[in-house]
């Protein structure tokens, strides 16, 4: 608390602005997200490392958008970031997490895909404490998810059954989910060089996750589609230097 005056003389204690600062960093500290994501925010995300990128440029200007609007006017609506590989797609994810965090005081979590999946898988190993449901209910429950890669496991019948099981749940509670992945949302036709006639189909996000799955997102999530160089080969390549 802080000791203020008043216009009138009055002196009055009221909470002081680092009570909301400890309450902001105490919900980003149990969002987990990963060390090496920590620092990504909207501020920092760079759309145009390659050159003028539209698609990258109107996907933040989205992403800013979409703080402003959370929570009453996106009615528990997500975004589904779609795109290649180092685009960008986590960067931002989590950009959003830690504003709605910080700047509208929501309760958030991050959770890799792959990461998930294996934590319900080990808990049927009987040695082990935990188990499917309570792996599950804070992912149920959280105000905000971003699940991250979905689509990375190879679709089985069980990895179908708990993601469907997964966002259902949260679809039913009107929960808000941001979801990336390297998986198109719609299948793209690429004509093959020596036959204009023939086409192949890339693999979609229907392939991954199941066509049901993938139809139930359109009306949970606004897709954003992203598009750019791999920032990894370019402008972030590892060294020592």
């Amino acid at each position: 608390m802080r000791i203020v005056e008043r216009p009138n003389g009055v002196r009055v204690a009221e909470p002081c602005a680092c009570r909301a600062q400890r309450k902001a960093a105490r919900l980003i500290e149990s969002a987990r997200i990963p060390q090496r994501y920590a620092h990504c925010t909207l501020e920092d995300y760079f759309p145009n490392y390659g050159g003028n990128n539209p698609s990258l440029n109107a996907a933040l200007v989205q992403a800013r958008n979409f703080v402003k609007a959370y929570p009453f006017d996106t009615n528990g609506n997500g975004l589904l970031l779609t795109g290649s590989i180092g685009v960008g797609k986590t960067h931002l994810a989590v950009g959003i997490l830690q504003s709605l965090v910080s700047e509208r005081g929501a309760q958030g979590l991050f959770y890799d895909y792959r990461d998930l999946l294996k934590q319900v898988q080990n808990s049927y190993n009987r040695s082990v404490d935990e188990t499917e449901l309570g792996i599950l209910k804070p992912v149920f429950e959280a105000e905000v998810l971003v699940l991250d890669e979905l689509g990375a496991n190879k679709p089985t019948d069980w990895v179908w059954d708990t993601v469907a099981h997964i966002l259902n749940t949260r679809y039913n509670d009107r929960r808000t989910t941001i979801i990336t992945t390297n998986y198109p949302n719609l299948a793209p036709l690429v004509a093959e060089a020596n036959s204009a006639r023939t086409a192949m189909r890339e693999e979609t996000l229907g392939d991954r996750i199941g066509e049901r799955m993938r139809s139930r997102l359109q009306e949970m999530c606004v897709v954003m589609e992203m598009k750019g160089q791999d920032f990894r080969q370019t402008v972030k390549r590892a060294s020592f230097a």
